[in-house]
């Protein structure tokens, strides 16, 4: 999250009653990410997260907007948009398309265990299996295309051994995706950034009682892609050791079982788990070094660092992640 367009009080407040919220009481900038301008939100009935879209277009939101009012209708912990009188969620606000939705209750575990991993996996699981009957397309924008289309800007960035590393990469992953096990990969709706800031847990819970997933959000990157990429985005950021980037054995098994125990992999997801890691890693590694050496003015603004990604990469072809490495001891079953 970051500020790039600037609302003052007096115009969230009229913004906020036009949507029946109430009162404004208090708003507060947020910093960290860098896609939109988002402002946490208080009114007299209930806290709410205001977004501004800096990037996506008003033909690219609803699909979003609609696939949270999907899930949330199903049951899965998401931000529910709020609908103005005539039932349109998106809406706008000094020159920017924007929406508001319902502020989650909890915090996001940066530090995550196996317990946390599994309640992760089963919630991933049940959003892809709802996301079977939701009817609107969009392709992940940030998917192989956009990789073919910004590798070329980003390497002038790039030292000699990072240039080969990421052009050899791309390489693999457009071929990955002309093998007909890929072609024939589940698909619908995937998050695309289930980063482990990206979802909240209850507090306060009793020391002997599992972790509460209470919401996933920012669903600004979502697309229908293959939901095994879905996974491995996950997997390779709760599922690692962020100072070197390798798999954590145990929380990898953690997310993957519970994953399993909703909707089991199929053959050819076994097949090309390892190929997925990869893209995901080049995926963020990509993007980052696009945010850094290609970022805009903000009011507030943290790029990432490329280089975790870099490190996660390296280490997905030097240690392929595999069912085989994760379950050496016993065939891997749902």
């Amino acid at each position: 999250m970051a500020v790039y367009t600037e609302v003052l009080f007096d115009e969230a407040s009229t913004f906020l009653q036009s949507l029946d919220l109430g009162t404004l009481q208090h708003m507060e900038g947020c910093s960290g990410g860098i896609e939109n301008t988002n402002y946490f939100v208080t009114t007299d009935q209930a806290p709410y997260v205001l977004t501004l879209f800096e990037r996506l277009t008003a033909q690219q939101l609803p699909f979003y907007l609609r696939l949270m009012k999907h899930l949330a209708r199903h049951g899965i912990p998401v931000p529910d948009p709020a609908a103005n009188r005539e039932g349109h969620v998106l809406h706008s606000l000094n020159g920017k398309p924007a929406a508001v939705v319902n502020r989650l209750k909890g915090r996001s575990e940066l530090a995550p265990g196996a317990a946390h991993c599994s309640a992760l996996g089963e919630v991933l699981a049940r959003m892809h299996l709802v996301g079977r009957d939701f009817e609107m397309q969009q392709p992940n924008l940030r998917g192989l295309s956009w990789w073919n289309e910004t590798v070329p800007v980003v390497l002038p960035f790039l030292d000699a051994k990072q240039a080969a590393l990421i052009r050899s990469e791309l390489a693999y992953q457009n071929h990955v995706a002309s093998l007909s096990a890929y072609g024939a990969l589940p698909r619908g709706p995937v998050h695309a950034d289930l980063f482990r800031d990206n979802a909240m847990f209850a507090q306060d819970l009793p020391a002997d009682e599992a972790p509460q997933l209470t919401g996933i959000f920012d669903f600004y990157f979502a697309g229908v892609d293959a939901w095994l990429f879905d996974l491995a985005v996950c997997l390779n950021d709760w599922c690692v050791d962020l100072a070197t980037g390798q798999a954590d054995a145990g929380r990898s098994r953690a997310l993957l079982q519970a994953y399993e125990k909703v909707r089991p992999l199929t053959s050819q997801e076994r097949e090309l788990l390892a190929a997925m890691a990869r893209a995901a890693a080049l995926r963020f590694w990509l993007s980052r070094l696009w945010d850094l050496h290609l970022p805009r003015e903000a009011a507030m603004l943290q790029p990432h660092d490329p280089s975790h990604f870099e490190r996660v990469l390296r280490q997905r072809i030097a240690a392929p992640l595999t069912l085989s490495s994760l379950f050496p001891t016993e065939p891997h079953s749902a």
